[in-house]
């Protein structure tokens, strides 16, 4: 008989919710015979774009001819989108068997069942350590100290641009997020830290001193000698560090990119110290190839002017850096959002609904999710509102007469379900 799905497994798991802190989850790899220290791995901790830093270091170091592991999450559509190996997503059958073997150590060491993320944390060190990956590229789920990931020993670590997010686990100041993010932090292992807050920045300073891990800040180490803006279609740039001149063709479309992309290139040329064949060529390959689902992506509606533009942005920050992108774009668009009930709708919708011709809210396909109705109160006065719950039906009629940009935004489990769907029409879009 064929096992349980990956989602049956994991659908057991739910209830159990979020467990912070990494004492039981060691137990746990301790019983899986510590798959955990098979690989090497990098870890990525911050607050946006460590998931678009991921994808792009992944990518310059396949391109340089490495076997990867890349974690990341949450997933947009599948949970096997989290652990790919070499590119490719591992498959439910792999993932649920992976899994089994996760619940089966927990329950021979006596120790509680895992979390949903503990559960396919483990999955994922016992995938690489089976596929004998050469280089893991691990992205935080939640802070970074307390975080299931930061259960691997890191060769390098890296912290993106912080701001403000899970205040309730993580802490009500920059200070205190920095803090918690800097718990990927090692003695002796580098950092490279994204351009920060100033308190936040102190922040981290303060913690690689305090560690004794190397520090590496993009802002001061990395110079963009050029930048040709291609809207939808990413950037071209000329970045300058201590050690090249990179001339990069970004696809990732949106300004934070450029940052990202740099953090991630500063990132490629500590590790070419470890594996000398990162080198400038293979930087610039992968950098080209990489490719980050849901984030600025677009779908163009074939036989008419549409396009469907796919953001992830689920806090202030990533709202904000739509907000920017939309308003350099120029063109006239319609809103289609949604969010959870423990994000911030108050700070998230308004600058994205100010500048929008009509906007349509909906409920993300999520128990956490806001009811839409909740929402109508930031939209500013003036502007045409509908409210339809069910995320499908609100896509249909938003392009029933389609407009000349539909920008979709405020939930990764919105930008999921409506991924779905695009891609389901493939006859009608391309990207």
């Amino acid at each position: 008989m064929p096992g349980r799905s990956t989602a049956a497994i994991l659908t057991e798991l739910e209830p159990l919710g979020v467990r912070l802190g990494l004492d039981t989850l060691r137990l746990l790899l301790a019983a899986l015979g510590s798959p955990e220290r098979a690989t090497p791995a990098v870890l990525i901790a911050g607050t946006n774009g460590k998931g678009s830093v991921a994808a792009l270091l992944e990518s310059i170091v396949r391109t340089a001819g490495l076997r990867t592991g890349l974690y990341t999450s949450p997933h947009l559509a599948r949970f096997g989108e989290r652990i790919r190996v070499g590119g490719a997503e591992i498959d439910d059958a792999t993932l649920a068997a992976h899994l089994e073997t996760t619940l089966a150590a927990a329950h021979q060491a006596a120790l509680p069942p895992p979390t949903v993320f503990e559960a396919l944390t483990a999955a994922a060190f016992l995938h690489f350590a089976v596929e004998r990956v050469e280089l893991a590229i691990l992205e935080v789920g939640l802070g970074g100290r307390l975080d299931a990931t930061n259960a691997a020993e890191p060769i390098l670590s890296v912290v993106t641009r912080i701001g403000f997010d899970h205040r309730a686990e993580l802490g009500e100041t920059l200070a205190a997020i920095a803090g918690e993010k800097a718990g990927i932090l090692r003695h002796g292992v580098p950092a490279v830290v994204a351009a920060q807050p100033e308190e936040a920045a102190v922040a981290l300073a303060a913690a690689a001193a305090g560690r004794g891990a190397p520090l590496h800040e993009v802002e001061l180490e990395t110079t963009i000698d050029r930048a040709q803006w291609r809207g939808l279609d990413g950037h071209h740039l000329r970045l300058r560090t201590p050690l090249a001149t990179h001339d990069l063709d970004l696809p990732l479309a949106g300004e934070h990119q450029i940052e990202n992309a740099a953090t991630a290139v500063r990132a490629a040329e500590l590790l070419a110290a470890r594996y000398p064949g990162i080198a400038a060529a293979a930087i610039a390959r992968g950098v080209a190839a990489a490719h980050w689902p849901g984030r600025l992506e677009a779908f163009r509606l074939a036989g008419t002017g549409t396009t469907v533009l796919l953001d992830a942005a689920h806090n202030p920050d990533g709202c904000a850096a739509l907000a920017r992108f939309l308003a350099r774009l120029g063109r006239p668009y319609d809103l289609l959002f949604g969010c959870l009930a423990d994000k911030e709708p108050a700070a998230m919708l308004p600058p994205l609904a100010a500048a929008a011709r009509r906007v349509l809210l909906t409920r993300p396909a999520s128990p956490r999710a806001l009811a839409p109705e909740a929402l109508t109160a930031f939209v500013p006065a003036g502007t045409p509102c509908e409210v339809i719950p069910a995320p499908r039906r609100a896509l249909a009629i938003a392009l029933h007469n389609p407009p000349d940009l539909l920008v979709v935004g405020g939930s990764i489990y919105l930008v999921g379900e409506l991924l779905e769907t695009l891609r389901a029409g493939s006859e009608a879009f391309t990207r």
